[in-house]
């Protein structure tokens, strides 16, 4: 028997796997690492987190990502590079780490990967009726395995989109196996480049679960502001905003989707949400005038106004529940008041669950790939956008 498939056949009865959780998401920054011990598996689940760091992008590595992601049309002679480079490049990053951490690398079970998303193309999206939900992460599990030689799961949202999902959100899966409560009704809520959250019914009830994109996070302010201002990447302490005032017509406009009137669940991405969309809205206002300040005050109520909306409209009158943060928008100052204020509710994050909450989307990652490796399999119902399916491609190091 291949070593590598024995130790695979080893590790679904182990009692616990160390386990590398990898995330970039939408904002393009950074890569995440959370180098992780899973004990169980199922709802018996429980995660320690043994080391977490975000590696930021070199701004050049960022330049030829943007260059091909969240486009309809783009180079693929690049595409097909980076997805070869990707894979290598995060392999050398892990490899860092674990030597900064003197933690070997043959002690690591299996690295999760979840690639770099560069087009999200639902249905809702493209408007194709004889073509399915689709959705692309590029960065090669085969040539992270190589590099690092370690067993490595990756590519995992293509099988929940051929189960009939959407491809996200996928913390659902991970959030309700170690954040669901017996007695508190809970909301995870993530604020990346597109917001999302996850509804935990107290009593673990799977049936109950609900999860759903919301629409814009931190992308469209992000966007706006590493535009209008070389060398910033995003609103420190929403200080820019903060001096600005929330434009009524503009906000209007930018509401004015049909994205926002569609059923939950649903997923979105910048391929939507983005600088042009924000152009048609000030055009559709006549509100080219506006100051920068004003602006991002408009593009931060936005955000807010969306997630309270998405919340109050999946709740149905429910006002019995706790909001557990993470993500970027959590560190945004004025955007986590607005939410507060407009829910009549005091924001956590997940720290007080004892998960970082910048490191809970590469652990969720790590626990996908523990449920995989163990052959549990969540089953929610039946209902659209959850499909029980095990998920991640499995890659060999030779």
């Amino acid at each position: 028997m291949n070593q590598h498939l024995k130790k695979l056949y080893e590790l679904s009865t182990a009692p616990s796997r160390i386990i590398i959780g990898l995330m970039s998401g939408t904002s393009l920054d950074g890569l995440d690492i959370a180098l992780c011990r899973i004990h169980g598996s199922g709802l018996s689940t429980s995660t320690e987190l043994l080391h977490f760091t975000t590696v930021p992008y070199e701004p050049e590595f960022k330049k030829e990502l943007k260059s091909i992601s969240f486009k309809a049309r783009v180079d693929l002679q690049k595409v097909t590079l980076l997805n070869a480079y990707i894979g290598t490049y995060h392999g050398e990053l892990i490899l860092k780490c674990l030597q900064e951490w003197d933690f070997a690398a043959e002690d690591v079970a299996v690295i999760a990967s979840h690639g770099q998303t560069i087009y999200h193309a639902p249905k809702t999206k493209h408007h194709l009726a004889e073509w399915p939900n689709a959705t692309l992460q590029i960065g090669d599990g085969d040539h992270l395995a190589v590099k690092t030689g370690i067993i490595t799961l990756s590519d995992f949202r293509q099988k929940h989109v051929a189960a009939g999902g959407e491809g996200a959100p996928l913390a659902v899966y991970g959030d309700y196996l170690i954040f669901s409560s017996p007695v508190e009704n809970r909301i995870l809520l993530n604020i990346g480049g597109i917001a999302n959250f996850t509804y935990l019914p107290s009593g673990r009830n799977a049936e109950l679960v609900f999860s759903t994109d919301v629409g814009p996070g931190n992308t469209m302010m992000d966007q706006y502001v590493q535009l209008h201002y070389p060398g910033k990447q995003y609103d420190e302490n929403a200080a820019l905003a903060t001096a600005g005032s929330v434009n009524q017509g503009l906000l209007a406009a930018l509401l004015n989707h049909n994205f926002f009137d569609l059923p939950f669940p649903k997923t979105t991405g910048p391929e939507l949400f983005n600088l042009l969309y924000l152009s048609e809205a000030l055009s559709v206002s006549n509100n080219e005038g506006l100051t920068n300040e004003d602006i991002l005050a408009t593009l931060c109520e936005f955000t807010a106004t969306s997630i309270v909306n998405a919340i109050n409209r999946s709740m149905g009158g429910l006002q019995d529940f706790e909001i557990y943060m993470s993500g970027g928008g959590m560190h945004n100052p004025l955007l986590v008041k607005k939410i507060g204020e407009k829910l009549n509710k005091t924001l956590k994050d997940t720290k007080e669950l004892e998960i970082d909450p910048d490191a809970k989307e590469a652990v969720l990652f790590a626990l996908l790939a523990n449920e995989c490796l163990t052959g549990g399999r969540l089953d929610f119902g039946s209902r659209p956008g959850l499909p029980a399916v095990l998920m991640g491609k499995i890659s060999l190091p030779t």
